[in-house]
């Protein structure tokens, strides 16, 4: 199946049912009280991982996901039914990121794990709800709330204990058929791993772990050159970084301290918390007669001697074992955290209070007599109180009044008899 690691979608989740307005009929009771029901709650979008997915290809086919409305409510104090959930199950290792701010909104990385991204909407009340004895035959009633939507970029990332990082051509898919039942496609071409290729390899000792030899790295791939941020999203989910050199330079035409520099930058780059992650510098394709100089230049010997190093050949299998040896321990001392969950500590731990959130509300004089009132607070009460019967407009109006909108309108200098638009309501102002 074709590797299929993004998609962006959209999600909604279940609008709430409105409540009824209704009142007892029955025989020989003229003056039947309020028996309207409430509205059924809406359905929730759920993200399931399955581990039987290996591609977003259904997500990315699909431009819209919605979950059912609540039913309304209806006579004789019924409710309306609840909304059926939508269950969208996704491969192990889908992060689902809000495309509009970029808010991580749920990282699925367990089979079965379940995950309630976009919440359905709340069921409005019935009149019978709002019997009291000052009004013992109301008509007033509440909408459902709406559902939860989201814009979702999809991201597949690999989940794997350890990631193979370098330059093109530095050997790691070599090296990882070594040590694993994985077979990816070598040949001596840059790019020729283009997907993650997964294996799992045994150690010494019989412990097991998953190795991702991840597309090679080029300058610039944190700004999106090459395979850019298609390789570097993979690399988030590893444990530990096996860092493959070429020690032969590329037969002795480059430098491999400053392929090994350009690939830590490029790490760094992309995600200044990779840096932290564990490391081992694998000194790769030792079998060869310019791997063996360069080993013997004390600039690099002094540059590398301080790091985790191990000095193997992939094509010619020699000290595997020890490699293994070295990352099995490596991930016994390792504690895994997703980067996006690390504090950020070279831009300082932003706190938040416990202020009140202050209603939104936007008034704006348009001329000639009109007024337009808007806000997210504004919506939520223009959204739940639908001006159908009087009851409703009397409490819309009550609504407006109390959050101050009409004291901030006579302060603007709105006069009688001009128009005020609050969405799709246009209302005339009489004071």
């Amino acid at each position: 199946m074709k590797f299929i690691d993004t998609a962006k979608f959209t999600i909604e989740a279940g609008k709430g049912g409105d409540g009824a307005v209704s009142f007892r009929h029955d025989l020989y009771v003229p003056n039947g009280g309020p028996n309207g029901g409430d509205g059924g709650n809406g359905g929730n979008v759920i993200f399931v991982g399955d581990s039987g997915k290996h591609s977003l290809l259904d997500l990315k086919l699909n431009k819209t996901f919605k979950a059912e409305d609540g039913g309304k409510g209806d006579i004789k104090n019924m409710h309306g039914a609840k909304g059926d959930n939508l269950i969208i199950r996704v491969p192990v290792g889908t992060v689902l990121i809000n495309a509009e701010n970029g808010e991580i909104l749920a990282d699925i990385d367990k089979a079965d794990e379940e995950v309630i991204v976009a919440k359905g909407g709340k069921g409005g009340k019935g009149n019978a709800r709002f019997a009291n004895s000052r009004n013992k035959a109301p008509s007033l009633f509440e909408a459902g709330t709406l559902g939860e939507d989201f814009d979702i970029r999809a991201e597949l990332k690999v989940l794997a204990d350890v990631g193979f990082v370098g330059l093109p051509n530095a050997g790691k898919s070599t090296l990882l058929r070594a040590i694993t039942n994985s077979k990816p496609e070598v040949a001596d071409y840059p790019f020729t791993t283009l997907n993650p290729q997964l294996g799992v390899a045994k150690a010494p000792d019989g412990d097991t772990f998953v190795v991702a030899d991840l597309p090679g790295l080029i300058e610039g791939a944190s700004l999106g050159k090459g395979l850019g941020h298609e390789f570097l999203k993979h690399i988030e989910r590893c444990k530990v970084i096996c860092h493959v050199v070429d020690m032969s330079g590329n037969y002795g035409t480059e430098d491999v301290i400053a392929n090994y520099e350009t690939i830590r930058a490029e790490l760094k780059d992309y995600n200044q918390h990779l840096d932290e992650r564990p490391e081992i510098v694998v000194l790769n394709k030792m079998d060869t007669d310019e791997a063996q100089i360069n080993m013997m230049d004390e600039r690099i010997k002094e540059f590398f001697k301080d790091k985790n190093t191990v000095q193997v050949s992939g094509l010619k299998r020699e000290n595997l074992k020890a490699f293994l040896a070295d990352i099995s321990e490596t991930l016994k001392t390792t504690t895994y955290k997703p980067l996006w969950e690390v504090k950020d500590k070279y831009n300082g731990v932003k706190v938040y209070g416990f202020e009140d959130d202050k209603p939104e509300v936007i008034i704006q004089n348009k001329g000639n007599g009109r007024w337009e009132v808007s806000g997210k607070t504004i919506f939520d009460i223009y959204q739940r109180t639908p001006l159908w019967t009087d009851d409703n407009l009397l409490w819309f109006n009550e609504k407006l009044k109390n959050l101050g909108v009409y004291d901030q309108l006579r302060e603007k200098g709105i006069q009688a008899g001009d128009l005020v638009k609050i969405f799709d309501y246009e209302l005339e102002w009489v004071d």
